[in-house]
């Protein structure tokens, strides 16, 4: 049963509404903070919510090798285990055995890999993924196995990568069945070429899915090409469906995403930052290390609900990296998932009150200026 999706407001192409679930509503355009192993690093369950999110991300790839999915069943779930009572969309597990095992061999049947942590030898089909995200993890929104294409990719080999991945659409689909509390999202592929884009779409709902993805962006193509895609892959996908980019990005990329008409994002980019010293503000990033914010006494966002971002000196954080202190991580993951969050939260605000359009060029003026 698809969860009720309900468009509110539209503002050009950009849309905002509610995906209504059973564990709570989630406010489109809507960010979703990675949980790759089971949290949001550097945080507890409480922080994140206060950042005002609604839904986090889990991984597939990562739970089933550690602490291995049949245990966190066995434990209650990925919500229990993790403390997380809202909504969890899981990825199916592909992106990560092609980028991160040492060894990986794609057939029609599975992807057969070794774990990048001891070199064991596994199997994932899209039957066992569904399996992993539906029946041991117990996500919500599930997502079909796929096969992303690695960029640049010659139009024969997209083409390819987009054909299995849309067979593997078709028995994800038959392997999840019919479901009360979660739904099973599509993923078009096509890598760069606008023809395989619609193809995919076109093949995707043909199988019919309760939300579409798109996939094989931000894998090094750069944000003009990414943008370029974003022109007209969003208008394949059905218009009454959450359509979701997986994998992005920069607030940058948000913006001109949300704006051709994507209403979910993921991205490990916040925390990533916050652990190496980048903090996310409205005019841009900013290295916390650099020698300019030693006697800095301004905190990142004095106007922010993010007690990270409103109370603590810009030099004081500065000081914690330097000193090698783990709060600084914490401090500035904090901040920088406080801000993604904002940002949205904007995104919603403008488009619902039809100035979208103005909010998109100051921010970015904003940040190309920062």
């Amino acid at each position: 049963m698809a969860f009720p999706f309900e468009i509110s407001a539209t503002d050009g192409k950009a849309r905002t509404g509610v995906l209504k679930t059973p564990r709570g509503d989630i406010r489109t355009p809507a960010f979703m903070p990675v949980g790759t192993a089971g949290t949001v690093k550097a945080l507890t369950v409480d922080q994140v919510k206060d950042t005002g999110a609604d839904i986090i991300l889990g991984n597939t790839y990562h739970l089933m090798l550690r602490p291995t999915a049949e245990r966190v069943k066995r434990l209650g779930g990925l919500h229990r285990f993790m403390r997380w009572d809202k909504p969890i969309l899981t990825d199916s597990g592909g992106f990560q055995v092609m980028s991160l095992s040492g060894i990986s061999k794609v057939t029609e049947e599975a992807v057969t890999f070794a774990s990048h942590i001891d070199g064991s030898k596994h199997v994932l089909s899209p039957e066992r993924s569904m399996e992993i995200q539906a029946d041991l993890l117990g996500s919500d929104i599930v997502m079909q196995l796929d096969e992303c294409v690695a960029w640049p990719a010659e139009e024969a080999r997209a083409r390819q990568g987009m054909e299995l991945s849309a067979r593997w659409g078709a028995r994800s689909k038959a392997a999840f069945g019919t479901r009360d509390s979660q739904v099973l999202f599509g993923i078009q592929q096509g890598s760069t070429f606008e023809n395989l884009r619609r193809e995919s779409s076109q093949r995707l709902q043909d199988i019919g899915f309760d939300g579409y993805a798109i996939g094989g962006l931000a894998v090094g193509e750069g944000h003009a090409a990414m943008c370029e895609v974003l022109d007209y892959a969003p208008d394949m996908l059905p218009s009454d469906k959450p359509r979701y980019l997986m994998g992005v990005g920069k607030p940058i990329d948000l913006v001109e995403a949300v704006a051709r008409g994507v209403d979910m994002f993921d991205c490990v980019l916040p925390t990533r930052s916050g652990r190496h010293g980048q903090a996310w503000t409205w005019d841009g990033a900013i290295n916390i290390k650099n020698a300019r914010y030693a006697e800095d006494d301004t905190p990142l966002d004095p106007d922010s609900d993010c007690p990270a971002s409103r109370d603590y000196s810009k030099a004081y954080l500065r000081h914690l990296f330097k000193a090698e202190e783990i709060l600084g991580q914490v401090l500035l993951s904090w901040h920088n998932i406080a801000f993604f969050q904002a940002l949205t939260a904007a995104m919603r605000a403008a488009i619902a009150e039809g100035r979208f359009e103005a909010f998109r060029q100051d921010f970015a003026r904003r940040h190309n200026a920062g």
